[in-house]
């Protein structure tokens, strides 16, 4: 983290603002927060250009027939670091973190939910790669929490302020299965827009092939739909959050219900969601100090019915967040193949 930038309460409103929408043009989000629309381009090229602040477009998985997974990797102390850079610079994983004790990483990755090409899925690979002890995966069913936004991100702005700030292009989203159609432009859409979410329209026309107009008339459908949201990338020590930690929990099937829905409603959860595999809800929460995760651990957590078995680690840094992590453009990318495994010629 950058430690000589400090946010101050104009910051955490356009981060606020930028979580409500993330393409809002700076003079929407200035009559908003009442300030000149200079001072609010000025803050958000300040805070990007400084690496805290990132708007990143992403894409609902189920809506374009790919699956999420969250999956964890046991490896060895010396091949801990490689394997967290390999993973980080491709572009079907997110949320690497190294977890503290050195040799284990948790990450998501995504796949086509069907493969027909004869190529297995990343995490099938990883167990054939030098230095892994173990790979566990987990599907993510659904996500329960997190949907809009960590809460400590997202407490700046008065009602009448974020209401403002929606529009029509924000209306909740309908059935997956109205979703309107996507094909290699709107992949390539979509990937300039992970990269900056607030990439203008003149730049993605030239990626997509599409007309300036094609291009914001896509974006609004894809929003609406529900298949393209955006989300701004922060980390949570700028609020005061420096510890971040990782919950597995086994939840009887009758409570599942119940413990999502409190889990939605807690502040201390960044994320979470339900997942095939041995714990059946996984969660992020962020706290001040580890007292307070006890605190949490004990008091909020505890109070739920149905949680079975709970296994809990701190994360070490996050090696990568949402969207593909930003490399130099004369770097040569990686091949997509497992990492720590020569190609075969």
């Amino acid at each position: 983290m950058t430690q000589s930038v400090v946010l101050d309460a104009l910051d955490r409103r356009l981060i606020h603002a930028l979580q409500i929408d993330g393409r809002a043009s700076f003079s929407r989000i200035a009559t908003v927060l009442g300030v000149p629309e200079r001072t609010v381009a000025r803050r958000y090229h300040r805070l990007r250009s400084a690496l805290v602040v990132r708007v990143v477009g992403l894409v609902d998985s189920r809506r374009i027939g790919m699956l999420d997974w969250f999956v964890r990797i046991d490896c060895t102390p010396d091949a801990a670091d490689a394997l967290t850079t390999a993973l980080a610079l491709r572009d079907d994983t997110s949320w690497i973190a190294p977890l503290a004790g050195g040799t284990r990483l948790t990450c998501m990755v995504r796949t086509p939910a069907s493969s027909t090409d004869g190529e297995r899925p990343l995490f099938d690979h990883l167990l054939r790669t030098q230095g892994i002890r173990d790979v566990e995966a987990g599907c993510v069913l659904r996500q329960v929490a997190g949907v809009g936004g960590w809460a400590g991100r997202t407490s700046a702005l008065e009602a009448s302020e974020q209401t403002a700030l929606l529009s029509p292009a924000l209306e909740p989203p309908g059935d997956p299965e109205a979703a309107p159609g996507w094909g290699e432009a709107e992949a390539r859409l979509a990937g300039e827009l992970a990269r900056d979410g607030r990439a203008d329209v003149v730049r993605l026309a030239a990626v997509t092939g599409w007309s300036a107009s094609t291009v914001r008339r896509r974006i609004a459908e894809l929003r609406a739909a529900g298949v393209l949201h955006f989300e701004v990338n922060v980390d949570p020590s700028y609020f005061g959050f420096p510890v971040e930690a990782l919950l597995w929990l086994e939840v009887a099937p009758a409570a599942l219900v119940e413990v999502t829905q409190a889990l939605s409603r807690h502040d201390a959860v960044a994320f979470a969601a339900v997942t095939t595999g041995r714990a059946a809800v996984v969660a992020m929460v962020l706290c001040r100090d580890t007292g307070a995760l006890y605190d949490y651990l004990t008091d909020e957590l505890a109070s739920l019915p149905g949680i079975g078995r709970m296994e809990t680690a701190l994360i070490q840094h996050r090696a990568k967040r949402a969207g593909p992590l930003l490399v130099p453009a004369m770097a040569k990318r990686p091949e997509r193949r497992a990492p720590g495994r020569r190609q075969r010629r």
